[in-house]
């Protein structure tokens, strides 16, 4: 099963480019589940798993693999779907993820296989389910419905809510961004992390629209530049400060939406910040190449706040 992946690490051409490659699983029975296989470090049969003792029903238990220790989740059962026969444990295979700045491995039915996809061919959940469900995004392969599971919102009640800003650290800034008439964009396809974000500009006082994907996004930066055309607004970086982007997203991506704001001469000057779960150099090397000003590792609250509190400053120095 190790050759399965053999040369992700050479995959990373696809980003940049609107396109992915998804993990297609099964968890229970026929229908076909997919993971970003940027997230994914291997598959391997599943070893040997240890209990512990007041975990969450969901973590079956803990183990031990090249020299570390890591939390297993029957992704069947954090989906709600019926769980593994523990004793049917050795007949599944676990797949080893690495995102959140945490290893962890979800036990699955089966590996199918890897596919190439635009990100424009997969779709977000209906509007109806978009808090209802573990899924940020549908497509088809292989002549199938695939369901790309939320492994984001999985791992986070796993494991409990991200870490929130500290009422000490929120009155610090309050006096920065009070009386101001500031706006953030932001785009993301989990809605625990556009939770956490419309959490964190709430807080702080700043008007704020939050979208699930770059395309939707986009539409509503290119909505208010006619406006600016038309002599109905201000220019787009003048009311507008920041635009605070997931990575991978359903139709368009974070890669893609900055290169098209990059190339818009009515965007072109608005100071974007990339937001993922895929941490690591490669993707702020792409960051500076496709001409984000930051990028960020998800869940890190403060960090984030900090981030939007220093373009504040940066803003009413020059003003």
């Amino acid at each position: 099963m190790s050759s399965f992946l053999k040369g992700v690490d050479q995959r990373t051409s696809l980003a940049g480019m609107n396109r992915m490659e998804l993990l297609l699983f099964t968890i229970r029975g026929k229908q076909l589940f997919g993971i970003n296989v940027f997230k994914v470090r291997e598959v391997i049969r599943t070893p040997d798993i240890s209990p512990v003792p007041k975990s969450d029903a969901r973590v079956v238990g803990v183990s031990y693999i090249r020299g570390k220790t890591m939390p297993m989740i029957d992704l069947a059962k954090a989906l709600d779907l019926e769980a593994i026969d523990p004793t049917k444990y050795g007949e599944t295979l676990t797949i080893v993820t690495e995102f959140n700045s945490s290893v962890q491995g979800f036990l699955v039915e089966d590996v199918d296989r890897i596919v190439h996809l635009r990100w424009e061919d997969i779709l977000p959940p209906p509007d109806s389910l978009q808090n209802l469900n573990y899924l940020t995004g549908i497509t088809r392969a292989r002549d199938q419905i695939v369901e790309i599971v939320d492994v984001e919102k999985v791992l986070t009640e796993v494991s409990g809510k991200p870490r929130e800003m500290s009422d000490e650290f929120v009155s610090s800034y309050l006096a920065k961004t009070r009386g101001h008439d500031f706006f953030v964009l932001g785009a993301d396809d989990s809605s625990v992390a556009r939770s956490q974000l419309k959490s964190i500009l709430d807080k702080l006082g700043i008007a704020n629209k939050i979208v699930n994907n770059g395309k939707l996004a986009l539409e509503f930066l290119q909505k208010w530049a006619d406006e600016a055309d038309k002599g109905l607004a201000d220019r787009v970086s003048q009311r507008m400060l920041m635009v605070i982007s997931d990575i991978e997203m359903p139709v368009m991506d974070g890669y893609t939406l900055t290169t098209s704001i990059r190339k818009d001469d009515r965007l072109k000057d608005l100071y974007v910040v990339l937001n993922s779960s895929l941490s690591g150099g490669f993707n702020e090397s792409l960051t500076g190449k496709v001409g984000a000003n930051k990028f960020i590792s998800k869940w890190h609250a403060e960090e984030l706040a900090t981030t939007i509190v220093a373009r504040i400053d940066d803003i009413t120095k020059k003003a």
